[in-house]
């Protein structure tokens, strides 16, 4: 591979993500690769170091030395939900790219939800400039200044941040409006990316290949817990025709099994689900697949359409059982919604499966108990269980500021770390998520087997009663030693 114009990769990789090791669902950098389908179309030759499956900082290095870029971008995939986690390891990653690609004389522009959060520190470590929100055009017009010969001045290059090359001041251009029409942007450039190893990889490990798509971005609810430093509360959605043809191309061409449909959320137009089910079932383009929504979302139309155009698992935003708890997370839905949205996903045959967390302020031993209790009552095919994390741009965050620590980002995505002074502690947190996961996985082996995926058990062989009375046993010891050792730090509720 000879000289290219410009390097892209990201900084989100399996090799330091000690859970993402053991599940094993790599995906391709979909945001990276919607980038640089742009970047070809306009004529720009490109490369793409995938650092998904490899030693992110060596084998950028060997990248780096045999394509000698002009122009490195760090172009997270801001559709990975772990990218957004903003988590610290990766950001040292970022960092050692910036340094390999500034001593090799190359120009280096970073966009990501970590990124925009911190411009002013990718900045102090290299990068040229940073590119703030949804940046694939902004991405081509920097490009164009540095290298196509235009001219442009950046400070007319709207969504951009960097240091005034004389003296040094911050310049934060005017922020780029987000793309209405998606349609606009090719197809992902798959063929960068070593899709045959990520066959190999899923296959060995789970039996079946999936891969990787979105219909649309953002989402326009107002969860004050969800960061939103890309899209804002922006919704923007592809023509279901479209999508349907980019389904139907990863089955034919790249083998696809499966999909995973990497929306923040999908199907909130029953219209648009409708019509996606149409062009699928007039191309014979079906194929399985997974995606997340809201439980007032799963209403019966939209979920036989679902069904119709391939659903089969769909990953619901429960967060908890206590309604007093969605209120303050201001998260618009009831509680009463949740058996309903299963049930209704079940009589189409499609697994249920819930997003929970534990921790937000004012979450006491009894809200605790009502979450456990919904799932132990609704039975969820697979359950993903989390801490509140607070990132900037929230009014979570704001609400818990003054108690952050140090410490205000996980350092990989099982770190679980409480990042502020709540009712628990970290291993509380932890030994809960244990216990409830090994509870769901106690009863969701039912059913058909065909896309399950091959997790590790939290429990060594089945799930035995006994192993998970020792499990809930850790919780309780865990929940009355919190009390017992300060009992100002739980209201009254909490001890009833």
């Amino acid at each position: 591979m000879g000289k290219v114009d410009v390097l892209l990769t990201h900084s989100y990789h399996l090799y330091y993500d000690r859970k993402q090791v053991r599940k094993m669902q790599p995906y391709p950098p979909l945001g990276t690769l919607y980038a640089a389908a742009l970047l070809r179309q306009k004529g720009f030759s490109v490369a793409v170091f995938d650092s998904m499956l490899e030693n992110p900082e060596q084998g950028f290095r060997e990248v780096f030395r045999r394509t000698r870029p002009r122009v490195v971008a760090i172009y997270e995939d801001n559709f990975n939900f772990l990218s957004k986690m903003c988590l610290s390891r990766m950001r040292q990653v970022a960092f050692a790219m910036i340094d390999t690609a500034r001593a090799g004389g190359s120009k280096v522009v970073v966009n990501g939800s970590d990124a925009s959060d911190r411009y002013c520190e990718y900045l102090t470590k290299g990068a040229d400039y940073v590119l703030l929100g949804e940046a694939e055009w902004t991405l081509l017009d920097i490009i164009q200044s540095l290298i196509g010969g235009t001219g442009r001045n950046p400070q007319d290059i709207c969504g951009l941040v960097y240091a005034h090359p004389r003296n040094g001041s911050l310049v934060r251009t005017t922020p780029r409006t987000l793309m209405r029409d998606l349609d606009q942007l090719p197809f992902p450039s798959r063929d960068l990316a070593d899709i045959d190893r990520y066959r190999e990889t899923w296959r060995k490990a789970h039996g079946f290949f999936s891969m990787n798509l979105v219909a649309s971005r953002g989402c326009p609810y107002r969860c004050n817990w969800c960061a939103k430093p890309i899209y804002g509360d922006s919704f923007h959605a592809r023509a279901p025709e479209s999508v349907a043809a980019e389904m139907q191309q990863l089955r034919e061409t790249y083998g696809a099994d499966h999909l995973w449909f990497a929306d923040d959320l999908f199907g909130i137009q029953d219209r648009w689900v409708q019509d996606l089910a149409e062009h699928v079932e007039q191309r014979n383009a079906a194929v399985p697949f997974k995606m997340q929504s809201r439980v007032d979302l799963m209403k019966e139309e939209t979920v036989t359409s679902l069904r119709r155009a391939g659903c089969i698992e769909v990953w619901m935003g429960v967060e908890s059982g206590s309604q007093w708890i969605l209120d303050a997370m201001e998260k618009g839905t009831r509680v009463s919604q949740i058996p309903r949205a299963v049930a209704t996903l079940r009589e189409n045959g499609i697994r249920a499966c819930f997003f929970v967390q534990f921790g937000y302020p004012g979450e006491t031993w009894r809200e605790v108990q009502k979450t456990v209790q919904l799932v132990r009552e609704t039975q969820p095919d697979d359950v993903g269980v989390s801490v509140s994390y607070p990132l900037p741009g929230t009014k979570f965050y704001e609400r818990v500021r003054e108690g952050l620590g140090e410490k205000t980002n996980w350092v990989d995505s099982e770190d679980l770390s409480m990042m502020f002074r709540g009712a628990y502690t970290s291993d509380f947190y932890r030994a809960l998520h244990d216990a409830l996961h090994a509870e769901v996985e106690s009863w969701s082996w039912r059913g058909p087997a065909r896309f399950r995926l091959r997790e590790a058990s939290v429990v060594d062989g089945a799930s035995s009663r006994a192993r998970l009375d020792e499990l809930w046993e850790q919780v309780e010891r865990l929940e009355k030693t919190c009390r017992n050792s300060d009992p100002t730090r739980l209201p009254a509720l909490a001890c009833s």
